[in-house]
């Protein structure tokens, strides 16, 4: 079984509170991940589902629930984050249209992703955009994925992989920046979990800054800060912040600072489940199955 290194481990206190504090920020500051949620929307296009019952893991502000019930009209949307803050922030004021059609809304719910407060098998469509790197374990989130999702349910999310922040990494030192997880690595987590012939795929985004401090800013504001669980503790000194401005700057030979993305695309159908727990065979029923046409 592939074991989790320890560099990819979270403090996940330290992320919530990260995203605690910018939840009034990150909408602004973060169109990297409006731009993967996007095209992660436009690859729904390729893919025939039917939903009744869908979960937005690691929502944030939910900035995609919208899109989702449009898609999938009449299929109920539980937006689930281990930040209270940004789900607040993501609420939106319900129109009377709305309330007189009586229009399914969406659920806001705070709690970790590794631990949900949902039944088994009571999901049909699990979204969850650029939340993955920020899980304390990988293992423990992927086997929760499969255990709510219903037979041949379906799993679409996106995540960062290894190249993510390559240029600051060298200006910083490794010790100082987010490790993450290769995407066969990944695929490996989804068939442990009883995912069926899961697609991977990668693309390199690069966003520019006039400066170091443009950089800094928008991973502060959008609550991206190291919640690495081997961080070092305490504030960094100001020589520290000098030297890795220089760095950075160096880097970019006078032009514009780079900062490299690498987004990790996946999506795997839950198989059927053959087996118990306690060993007793499952015995799936057309009548009983959902269907994704």
């Amino acid at each position: 079984m592939l074991r989790v290194a320890e560099p990819y481990a979270i403090d996940a206190r330290a992320a919530r509170r990260g995203f605690d504090r910018a939840a009034a920020t990150y909408v602004a500051a973060s169109p990297l991940e409006a731009e993967v949620g996007a095209r992660m929307l436009a690859r729904l296009d390729y893919i025939r589902a039917t939903p009744r019952r869908m979960l937005d893991a690691g929502a944030g502000p939910a900035r995609e629930a919208q899109a989702l019930t449009a898609r999938y009209p009449g299929a109920a949307l539980v937006a689930l984050d281990a930040s209270p803050a940004m789900l607040r922030a993501g609420r939106r004021p319900r129109s009377v249209r709305a309330w007189l059609r009586r229009t399914p809304r969406t659920l806001p719910v705070a709690a970790d992703y590794a631990r949900m407060p949902l039944a088994s098998g009571c999901v049909d469509l699990l979204w969850s955009n650029m939340a993955l790197h920020w899980a304390q374990a990988h293992e423990p989130v992927v086997r929760e994925f499969a255990r709510v999702l219903a037979p041949n349910g379906l799993l679409m999310f996106s995540t960062l992989g290894p190249d993510t922040l390559k240029e600051l990494r060298r200006a910083a030192g490794a010790a100082h920046v987010h490790l993450f997880m290769d995407m066969h690595d990944i695929g490996d987590l989804l068939l442990g979990a009883g995912f069926a012939a899961p697609v991977m795929d990668a693309e390199a985004v690069t966003l520019t800054y006039a400066d170091p401090e443009g950089l800094f800013a928008d991973l502060r504001r959008s609550g991206q800060t190291s919640a690495r669980a081997d961080r070092a503790r305490g504030l960094h000194g100001r020589r520290f912040l000098e030297q890795l401005r220089a760095a950075i700057t160096e880097q970019a030979g006078g032009g514009r600072v780079s900062a490299t993305f690498e987004v990790v695309y996946g999506h795997a159908w839950k198989g059927d489940k053959r087996q118990s727990e306690d060993g007793r065979a499952v015995i799936q029923t057309d009548a009983l199955r959902h269907t994704f046409r």
